[in-house]
């Protein structure tokens, strides 16, 4: 296997040039080129602390959102702009190998994020040590993050259209699966979880209020100021701007950032510039038949209420 790491970064995820594509490994679908079956197979005994706190979702459904949130509410020195270390390393993604991590010895508390299912993580935090923050998105905008950031990883090949793209979600054949299953899974088994749901869709619209109800959560307790500029450092707009924050320091076999940004739009409802009324409606009805007994209230647009 040949392996290379960024060498800026002393997080840089372990990569194996010889593998393209979606590695399909015990129901879920791996980015082949990052996948190390030695390290996923450990995850299911990974030690959990009890005050460890899981980042999960589906892929772009406010995953690095959510991880800047939690790395200024987590970190004084990076609210007051004192410490220079990217948001990978504040909270690593646990299903890679990262470069120079040893979690073991990792001071606590720890902050952990994933795109994996409920089933793949590990046996104790499904037994209700350590917390579970679960990050959601309406579908159709998460289907259109999707298509463009498909675009950027140089080892997946790209789908030639917005039509081939929607049929490759709707089946669950992108890497990270269906979106269907993946929030089922979480959402039928939270009883298993100190589970928090929260929504993208919410932190666009009132920032303040998600931040609250994370800090109450997880135990945390912020003066008013400290609240502010999380809310401020937090602004898409600075974080599109903040190396840290957007993933700048990737390699760029995993992500070719002239062919887009890892951070692009931010917004709610941008499936209406990139969906026919056809393609929609389409999308509705598969909605409904897997997701129809589910109690989950999505905006589909910036300008709707719940």
């Amino acid at each position: 296997m040949s392996t290379t790491t960024n060498d800026r970064d002393s997080s840089a995820i372990l990569l194996d040039d010889s593998k393209r594509g979606v590695m399909k490994y015990k129901g879920y679908n791996f980015i082949a080129t990052m996948f190390v079956r030695e390290h996923v197979d450990t995850l299911e005994e990974f030690e959990i602390r009890d005050d460890d706190i899981f980042l999960a979702g589906y892929p772009k459904s406010g995953n690095i959102f959510t991880q800047q949130v939690m790395s200024l509410i987590y970190n004084e020195g990076h609210r007051n702009g004192t410490e220079n270390i990217i948001n990978m390393e504040r909270i690593p993604w646990i299903e890679f190998v990262l470069k120079n991590c040893d979690y073991a010895k990792s001071p606590s508390p720890r902050l952990f994020s994933t795109n994996l299912p409920y089933f793949w993580v590990p046996k104790q935090l499904r037994q209700k040590k350590g917390k579970v923050i679960y990050v959601t998105r309406n579908p159709k905008d998460v289907l259109t993050s999707f298509y463009y950031f498909e675009k950027m990883m140089p080892s997946i090949t790209p789908s030639p259209s917005f039509e081939h793209f929607m049929e490759k979600f709707c089946e669950g054949e992108v890497f990270g699966g269906s979106w269907f299953e993946h929030v089922r899974g979480w959402i039928a088994h939270k009883e298993n979880f100190n589970f928090l749901l929260i929504s993208f869709e919410d932190m666009v619209k009132d920032l303040r209020s998600v931040v609250l109800k994370i800090c109450q959560f997880v135990g945390r307790q912020l003066t008013d100021h400290e609240i502010d500029i999380v809310l401020e450092k937090s602004d898409f707009k600075k974080m599109k701007s903040d190396p840290n924050a957007n993933y700048e320091f990737l390699d760029v076999k995993i992500v070719d950032k002239q062919r887009g940004n890892f951070v692009r739009k931010g917004t709610i409802g941008d499936w209406k510039n990139h969906m026919t009324v056809a393609q929609s409606e389409r999308f509705d009805k598969i909605y409904q038949e897997k997701m129809k007994d589910l109690p989950l209230e999505f905006i589909w647009d910036i300008n709707e209420e719940k």
